[in-house]
């Protein structure tokens, strides 16, 4: 049993994670203003790739050939992720990519359940109505979707994809190995499909200390804090934590990234965030088997580390 003084210091760490992760919303959409997001992502995820490779390469070499064609196969959904989530921030404030972001909380439940026939309680369906009316309120100007905004959702789609094939396919002592070969896959596909076009460099010291700041604060060290942080805690706990990443989304948007703090931000995001919540909270209250499902089960959603 975990002690209650490694709890409270893996709940500390978690929570400064999700104020990592909410202050990567406006300092991505920043850099793309300057960067195409496909130079931005594979210079991103190599520079990380070749740090934590040259750190711990033996994890990647004891994985084997089958869990590395997974491994791959998980790249590549969370570059589909990354890609949608760069690319709608071009057009989206950070703020509302935050909220739409972390509406995988509440898609992966729903394609859990469609791909694996996982019953779906009425709480989690009025979770999901509540989710479903937040983003109307949130997003939508007329009856039309903003193409960054649908952009995002897709992402918020990918990343739910991601951490159900997770849940199915990854194991504690492989993640730091799995988490590496991800990074190489987000790398060179993403800086393979921009170098067409040439590949564009931050130009300025604040840009390149923005591209090191996610490098080694979003990437590298949340990596190791999550895997080491939710080994500690229960998932569920974990996951609800982590569920206030779009709140840190948007105090960074508003206080540093000139965003103004409108109606709509309030009332939507507030009932996307509460949607979360409530799928989480759900999730601890149902009955679990003696052991507890590894980190990162379906009912507990869980983000790797780079987002």
């Amino acid at each position: 049993m975990v002690e209650r003084s490694t709890a409270r210091l893996a709940t500390l760490l978690l929570v400064g994670l999700t104020i990592v992760w909410g202050s990567t919303f406006f300092l991505i959409k920043d850099l793309v203003a300057h960067v195409p997001s496909l130079d931005f992502l594979g210079v991103r995820f190599l520079l990380a790739a070749g740090i934590m490779t040259a750190i711990a390469w033996r994890r990647v070499a004891r994985l084997g050939r089958a869990l590395l064609l997974r491994s791959a196969v998980l790249g590549l959904l969370y570059t589909a992720a990354q890609i949608l989530q760069t690319v709608g921030l071009e057009t989206t404030p950070a703020s509302v990519s935050g909220f739409l972001t972390g509406l995988y909380v509440v898609l992966t439940p729903l394609i859990a359940a469609t791909a694996f026939r996982h019953r779906i309680d009425r709480g989690t369906w009025i979770a999901v109505g509540v989710a479903s009316a937040g983003l109307v309120v949130l997003t939508l100007t007329g009856i039309d979707l903003g193409p960054g905004a649908a952009l995002t959702l897709g992402g918020a789609l990918a990343y739910a994809l991601h951490i159900i094939a997770t849940a199915r396919w990854a194991r504690v002592e492989h993640a730091l190995g799995i988490s590496i070969v991800q990074l190489w896959v987000i790398g060179i596909v993403c800086l393979a499909a921009g170098a067409p076009d040439g590949v564009t460099l931050p130009a300025t010291a604040g840009q390149w200390a923005s591209m090191l700041y996610m490098v080694v604060f979003a990437s590298i060290a949340a990596m190791w804090v999550q895997t080491w942080a939710q080994a500690q805690l229960s998932a569920t706990r974990a996951a609800v934590i982590m569920t206030a990443e779009p709140v840190w989304a948007t105090a960074f948007a508003v206080a540093l990234g000139g965003e103004e703090l409108s109606w709509r931000l309030l009332v939507g995001g507030g009932m996307i965030l509460g949607a979360m919540y409530a799928v989480e909270l759900l999730a601890a209250r149902r009955p679990r088997p003696r052991e507890e499902p590894p980190t990162g089960a379906i009912d507990a959603p869980v983000r790797m580390p780079g987002e």
